[in-house]
C-alpha cells in the first residue's frame, strides 16, 4: 500500500477485455489505496459503462462524448495535471498507433499527450494483431520513449484463437504499478 495517495490515470481502449480494467480499477483503490481517475474512449464505452468506472472510482469519467464537463481546464490538461501514473488497459492497437503517432484525437490520445509522469501500457489484442509489424513498430517506438510495456499473456482469447494477447492479470499490473510508483 502506498504511504502517500498517488493517483492513477486509467485510459480504457476498445477492447474486449475493458471488463477486466473494472477488476484493476477497484484494486487500485481498495488494495493498494490510489485514487483512480478513469478516460475512455467512445469504444472502450461500448465494452463496458461508464457507470461502473464512476461508482468504483468515486469520481467522474471522462469519455470522448462528455469532454466539457470541466470548467476551468480541458480534461486532458487536467487529467495530465492530477497523473502521478498513466496506465493504458487495455491498451488496443488502435491507440497504440495513435500514441506512437502523437495522434490526438480521443481522450485516452489527448491525455497521453498531456502527461509528464511514467506511462504504461497494458496492450490486449488478437494475436495477429499483436504480432503484424506495424504493431510490434508501434510498441517499439513507445519503448524508445520511456513507455513501459506489459506484455500481454498468451492463452485462448475472446476470439477463440490460441496465443499471445490476453491482458496482463491484475496482479502483474498491479506489481508493475506499485514499481513504478516507488
Amino acid at each position: 500500500m502506498c504511504a502517500v495517495a498517488k493517483t492513477i490515470v486509467l485510459g480504457v481502449t476498445g477492447s474486449i477485455a475493458a471488463y477486466r480494467a473494472a477488476d484493476l480499477c477497484s484494486a487500485l483503490s481498495k488494495e493498494e489505496g490510489l485514487q483512480c481517475r478513469v478516460a475512455m474512449t467512445r469504444w472502450a464505452t461500448r465494452f463496458v459503462g461508464e457507470l461502473t468506472f464512476t461508482t468504483l472510482t468515486q469520481n467522474p469519467v471522462i469519455t470522448d462524448d462528455n469532454i466539457g464537463d470541466y470548467a476551468d481546464r480541458p480534461e486532458h490538461l487536467a487529467l495530465g495535471d492530477l497523473a502521478d501514473l498513466f496506465l493504458v488497459a487495455p491498451a488496443s492497437a488502435n491507440i497504440i498507433g495513435k500514441m506512437a503517432h502523437g495522434i490526438a484525437d480521443d481522450i485516452v490520445g489527448t491525455t497521453y499527450l498531456s502527461v509528464t509522469c511514467p506511462v504504461v501500457v497494458a496492450p490486449a489484442m488478437n494475436v495477429r494483431m499483436l504480432e503484424h509489424p506495424a504493431v510490434q513498430n508501434n510498441l517499439g517506438i513507445l519503448r524508445e520513449r520511456g513507455v513501459r510495456i506489459v506484455d500481454p499473456e498468451e492463452g485462448v482469447l475472446a476470439c477463440g484463437d490460441y496465443g499471445k494477447g490476453k491482458i496482463a492479470s491484475t496482479e502483474t499490473l498491479l506489481g508493475v504499478i506499485r514499481e513504478m510508483l516507488t
